[in-house]
């Protein structure tokens, strides 16, 4: 299987379940937008800021944060200097252990000039959005039910618009960071269009498996497995104990918008199968 192919069958892969319609979003992108992503980071060198976190019932919910620390790992491991910028309490979670950049939102200030400042100094390689509120048309942020959710965003959306390096982003529903490339295409959704744009946008059924398909391709090149060297449950148990809930249900459980890890254990099965690091089943 050329790369190509192994692209569209990821993109296939990660939009197979479809509770969002992101097969919708899907059909508005031109195909091998994973690879196309994943070529941004080969090989990559620096700092890789990674925004993560979107705001539930007062904490965050597990669906970004997973995805965030799996793609933190392995660019770490392949020599880059990943970040991750998320808002509070997120912030506080991880940065005992990762290396956090953290986000504020003033309502007199739309986090322009703190992000222009930010880039200016740091010199960003690329710049990933998992999972991350995006402004909509009327400059608020929504969550999936259409309640107004700014108050508790921290400021993203500038990082990506001001960049001069590569931008990335995951979402699921529409009403994340980068849908603007698509924000036509997916207006007839039940959702609160985010308008932000990026460079190279991906979908997934849940964001935490968009990671999980760029690592399919960063793994390949490296001739490593990188996939194997992370555990998205152990991951889950981690954010759970440190106040997570699920995005859908709003519950503090080991889940990923509404589906168990089991769901999300497959389809690392299912990529490390599609790049030659697990045999397929009989």
């Amino acid at each position: 299987m050329d790369e190509q192919a192994l692209s569209e069958a990821i993109e296939s892969l990660l939009v197979a379940r479809n509770p969002r319609q992101m097969q919708v979003a899907r059909a508005a992108l031109r195909p091998g937008y994973y690879l196309r992503a994943a070529r941004r980071l080969h090989d990559i060198r620096g700092t890789v800021l990674i925004g993560t976190g979107f705001p539930v019932a007062g904490t965050f919910e597990t669906d970004g944060p997973v995805g965030a620390i799996a793609l933190y790992k392995g660019l770490q491991a392949l020599g880059a200097r990943p970040v991750i910028a998320c808002a509070t309490p997120l912030a506080q979670v991880l940065a005992g252990s990762y290396r956090i950049l953290p986000l504020e939102r003033d309502p007199a200030d739309d986090g322009s000039a703190s992000a222009a400042h930010w880039l200016a100094a740091n010199q960003p390689s690329a710049i990933v959005s998992i999972e991350r509120p995006g402004l909509a048309a009327d400059g608020r942020y929504y969550n999936m039910r259409g309640e107004d959710i700014s108050a508790q965003c921290g400021v993203f959306d500038p990082f990506l618009t001001l960049a001069d390096c590569p931008t990335i982003a995951i979402g699921d529903g529409g009403n994340e960071i980068g849908m603007g490339n698509i924000a036509e295409a997916i207006a007839g959704l039940d959702i609160r269009v985010a308008v932000t744009p990026c460079d190279e946008l991906l979908v997934a059924d849940v964001s935490n498996w968009g990671a999980y398909g760029l690592l399919a391709f960063l793994g390949l090149w490296a001739e490593r497995d990188l996939l194997s060297e992370f555990s998205a449950l152990e991951t889950l148990r981690y954010l759970s104990e440190r106040g997570s809930v699920d995005g859908v249900t709003r519950a503090n459980t080991l889940t990923e918008d509404g589906m168990p890890p089991s769901e999300g254990e497959a389809v690392i099965r299912e990529l490390r199968t599609l790049t030659g690091f697990l045999e397929a089943a009989a």
